[in-house]
């Protein structure tokens, strides 16, 4: 049986990706949007757009009845779910079935089953599969919840049964933070997934995140792809994943394989889906969860296996035979995928909204962006912050780690605060380079939270190289001088330098060094692509009224370019201090003030909770940074904010 017409129940850039593989098949497809999405890219490339309702999720994209009279509407004979909202829904799959439209994914028994994260652990555990220890059952209150707590030992992990992508996880080494983790759990959960359930595990130290993926017919055949490391992680989601894994060799991959075909056998499944499981220091591993759908970052396993998972999801939806053995399944190279958010790394990597002013990812071989936005595009505050998907492939993994950095040094993104820079840091990060990973490996290279630092010796002079040489390029248009003097000026240092623009670039001297650049100089570019002493390089502009910001790898420069005299000059200008707001606790984000803990000539200790703020379905806390007394609350709950919006000041 082949579909004729596929509506994709979700939106973004997973939308796009399917409607993609779709169009290659020859299938029309259908898109859905909500009333912030009415001009989304994913609606633009859809054969066919229907509206569903308004911005929130809950009112929209998490309503089975309005997707499945779009669907009836539409004439669509199938629809693909793409992952969260109702991908991991059985009474979404089960409404589908009954109004005769094929859904592209497991049966709704496989995702009651394997959905549900409390009902799997129990599965797997009758399944023989080894498990975390846990409390398999919904927590009912605080109390509760800390006497269990008690009994499994600190530190434990607070989890959705119902969740995924981090949404409703927290991580508890108190009661405190039992009490605490368990509320804002609960709320996440409501707002993602419509069920506040929560339950308690132990929670392993330093593990690796393994997962794997498996593929699986109506006809009893059920593969599993190998493995994806996905231990980069930063509040329980993922930031960085690779496939294969650096630390799996040949027989674990097996070991593991066998496991998540016999857990999927276990409950008759169908079509793709994974298998996840946390490793320990020793290479233990044990079973985590199974993710019904397909997964964000199913292009690494694509890349490495070359087969596109979204068409035998459809095929094996219309009753096609998969025509592989196990022994036919390889991996070739190396790939990575870095996940692109629209988030704010100097505040805590709060979520970020806006429209995009430029938006030109990187090109080449070897790379594949996964996107759901064009420049122009607006990000809005009512989803998942995620921009896109940068992937690599290579034939090995340094190959990719190196070409990994050049692609998000050479990303330009602008109108919105992101992680690009993070993205880099982490990818020149000497763990990474080893493959030395895990889950908290973030949380220890960025104890104090992640800012672009200033980068030295011939890194820094590369990028004074690159911004005295932009700024030559420019100059000479009117001078018609090719060299010349100057003073490059990073906060109140200079660096005198001499510049010689020569063809294809220009060489510029920082004392006793030369360095060669050599790529196209144009002012006004957003990225800079080319070489520095013969070392391929990009790095990422922007113009700061009479400054440059340069970017790459994670460290940043910003420079005002100055004559001699003029740099002289400067020399004896005050600096002016910056405003003091110390008193005021300030919005991050644009978002939902949810609620306050604290009122007017209340005392606070630094630590404790002030408000809590939901954006892109997140709850988000802000604690007292000192002690102090609360003078007065400026807004109420239920209030929405915009950023840097005043929300109380202390006295």
């Amino acid at each position: 049986m082949s579909f004729a017409k596929l509506l994709i129940a979700n939106r973004g850039e997973i939308a796009c990706r399917i409607m993609r593989t779709a169009r290659r098949m020859g299938i029309r497809t259908v898109a859905v949007y909500s009333a912030a999405d009415a001009e989304a890219l994913h609606v633009r490339e859809a054969d066919e757009a229907v509206a569903i309702g308004p911005a929130p999720s809950r009112d929209s994209y998490l309503r089975i009845d309005r997707i499945v009279e779009a669907a009836q509407a539409s004439g669509a004979d199938a629809v693909h779910p793409g992952y969260g909202f109702l991908s991991e829904n059985a009474a979404f799959a089960a409404a589908l079935e009954a109004a005769g439209i094929a859904f592209i994914g497991p049966g709704a028994a496989a995702i009651a089953a394997m959905g549900d994260k409390i009902e799997s652990k129990k599965l797997a555990e009758r399944a023989g599969v080894a498990s975390v220890p846990a409390h398999l059952a919904a927590l009912g209150s605080a109390d509760e919840a800390v006497a269990i707590a008690g009994t499994i030992t600190y530190p434990v992990m607070l989890k959705a049964s119902a969740g995924g992508g981090g949404k409703g996880m927290r991580i508890a080494r108190n009661a405190r933070e039992v009490r605490e983790g368990l509320a804002a759990a609960q709320a996440e959960a409501r707002s993602s997934f419509g069920d506040d359930r929560i339950f308690l595990e132990k929670y392993i130290e330093h593990p690796r995140h393994i997962e794997i993926q498996i593929l699986a017919d109506r006809h009893g055949t059920i593969l599993h792809l190998g493995e994806r490391e996905c231990s980069l992680q930063r509040r329980h989601q993922k930031v960085i994943e690779e496939a294969p894994s650096p630390v799996v060799d040949a027989a674990l991959r097996q070991a593991m394989g066998a496991q998540a075909v016999a857990l999927a056998r276990a409950v008759s499944y169908v079509s793709a889906g994974t298998v996840e499981f946390i490793m320990d220091r020793d290479r233990n591993f044990y079973f985590l969860e199974m993710n019904t759908r397909l997964q964000v970052e199913h292009p690494v396993t694509e890349l490495v296996t070359g087969l596109d998972l979204v068409e035998w999801m459809i095929r094996i939806a219309g009753g096609e035979k998969l025509p592989l053995r196990q022994s036919d399944i390889g991996i070739a190279g190396w790939a990575i995928e870095a996940r692109l958010y629209a988030e704010d790394p100097q505040r805590n990597f709060l979520p970020s909204a806006g429209r995009l002013r430029r938006y030109r990812p990187p090109a080449g071989d070897g790379l594949r962006t996964d996107s759901g936005v064009a420049e122009g595009s607006e990000i809005p505050v009512h989803y998942d912050p995620m921009i896109a998907k940068l992937v690599v492939h290579a034939e090995s993994r340094d190959k990719a780690v190196a070409a990994l950095g050049l692609a998000l040094d050479g990303f330009a993104l602008e109108g919105v605060r992101h992680n690009l820079e993070f993205l880099s840091a982490l990818a020149a990060h000497p763990d990474f380079a080893a493959g030395a990973l895990s889950t908290d490996l973030i949380g220890t290279a960025f104890p104090q939270g992640f800012s672009a630092t200033e980068p030295t010796g011939a890194a820094r002079d590369a990028l004074l190289a690159l911004a005295a040489a932009l700024h030559q390029q420019a100059a000479a248009r009117a001078t018609k001088r090719p060299a010349q003097d100057w003073v490059a000026r990073v906060g109140r240092a200079n660096h005198p330098l001499s510049v010689m623009l020569v063809e294809g670039g220009a060489d510029v001297r920082i004392g006793a060094s030369l360095v060669r650049l050599r790529g196209a100089l144009a002012p006004g570019s957003a990225v800079f692509t080319g070489s520095i002493d013969g070392a391929p390089v990009a790095v990422r502009l922007a113009r700061q009224g009479s400054r440059l910001r340069l970017a790459r790898g994670g460290h940043a420069l910003t420079v005002q370019m100055l004559e001699p005299r003029a740099a002289a000059l400067a020399d004896l200008m005050p600096d002016r201090p910056p405003p003091d707001l110390s008193r005021l606790l300030l919005s991050p984000m644009p978002g939902l003030l949810v609620a306050l803990a604290v009122g007017a000539g209340d005392e606070v200790k630094q630590g404790e909770p002030l408000a809590t703020i939901e954006a892109m379905k997140m709850q988000n806390v802000l604690r007292a940074e000192r002690d102090g007394r609360i003078a007065r609350i400026l807004v109420e709950p239920g209030a929405s904010l915009a950023v840097d919006e005043v929300i109380l000041e202390f006295a």
